[in-house]
């Protein structure tokens, strides 16, 4: 007889384990399924320089703290992954990777996901598969005239190779400063954004904007805001970058050219490689049988808990989901608040 599981969760990234962590504690039968063949989620694929912009104090999952970066304030990304590998190794969640979840279906009363080659069931189910691996780039009129190279933040590892070319980043958030800022030491490197970015304060980081973040998803936020989870924190390199004077901004251009792009006002510019820091949707195609997204592409949930259909939960894409859930320092939080509603329903 297939064995039925009390939950499956799709993703075992920062937001999975951390799930994975307080279903431990309350004795649930659950499986983590992974699409990678090693720890550390998204944060193998980010770019070499990445560091988090909180302390590891900060930065941390359920139980057990980051240790503290070995250089400056703040994890360097491998010093991450090196974590989260750890933090598996320490609880022995039930893991099994790689795992291609390609659909998850519900008969009435349980749920099925499905791979290539095995059904897991479940009472309930937990999407945490987050938003790297579904990169978003707008389309620009001209763009497949363009003969010269056009990547995502998703694949960019280094300024290594970008020597000497003509390089336009387009994106106003942290990934579109830190890589402008790394790549304008190499390259001549022209940032795009849609408005002037918003630079916070020298000694405002993530610990701030997670609060606030928090205070404002729940509507309890009083008198002037200290910033948002979109505003630039002035890491390092970005403060580096801003004393050099390269941390100037344009607005973005009308169309593609064979060899560049065209303005608003007519020039034209050559470029060699743009660079999109454009952000990242929800990775939810494997649940496109369950019929529950909406017209925007994401679930509509409360709590985390989808609110067409009993038993499937979410976690670690992001603000409409719970605040800040798609950071470490907001995973460990959501899914202390996720579980609780999970169990209940399980108990139901």
């Amino acid at each position: 007889m297939t064995k039925v599981l009390d939950v499956v969760v799709v993703g075992g990234g920062q937001a999975g384990l951390a799930v994975a962590y307080y279903l431990q504690r309350a004795g649930t039968r659950f499986v983590v399924l992974d699409n990678s063949p090693v720890a550390g989620g998204a944060w193998r694929h980010a770019w070499d320089s990445l560091r988090l912009f909180s302390p590891s104090e900060y930065s941390s999952l359920p139980g057990w703290q980051m240790p503290r970066a070995s250089v400056g304030e703040y994890p360097a990304r491998d010093e991450v992954v090196a974590y989260l590998s750890r933090y598996e190794e320490r609880y022995s969640f039930p893991i099994q990777r790689p795992i291609q979840v390609d659909a998850v279906t519900h008969d009435g009363k349980l749920f099925h996901v499905s791979s290539s080659d095995r059904i897991w069931t479940a009472r309930a189910v937990i999407s945490a598969t987050g938003t790297w691996s579904a990169p978003y780039t707008p389309h620009m009129e001209g763009q497949e005239l363009f003969v010269g190279t056009r990547m995502h933040s998703a694949a960019y590892s280094s300024p290594k190779g970008l020597a000497g070319q003509s390089v336009m980043v387009v994106g106003g958030g942290n990934s579109g400063a830190q890589i402008h800022a790394e790549v304008s030491q190499v390259a001549e490197s022209v940032w795009v954004t849609e408005a002037e970015p918003t630079f916070l304060p020298d000694d405002v980081d993530g610990r701030v904007l997670f609060e606030r973040a928090s205070a404002r998803v729940r509507g309890i936020v009083n008198g002037a805001s200290v910033g948002s989870l979109g505003d630039i924190v002035m890491v390092p390199p970005v403060r580096q970058a801003r004393a050099r004077g390269d941390l100037h901004t344009v607005r973005p251009f009308q169309r593609f050219t064979h060899t560049g792009v065209e303005w608003t006002d007519g020039t034209r510019t050559p470029v060699d490689v743009i660079i999109w820091c454009t952000g990242f949707g929800p990775a939810l195609g494997h649940l496109r049988p369950l019929a529950v997204t909406e017209a925007d592409g994401k679930v509509a949930v409360t709590n985390g808990a989808s609110l067409r259909l009993p038993g499937l939960f979410l976690t670690g894409y992001g603000n409409w989901v719970s605040p800040a859930s798609a950071t470490l320092i907001g995973a460990g939080r959501s899914a202390r608040e996720l579980v609780p509603g999970i169990l209940k329903f399980l108990e139901q």
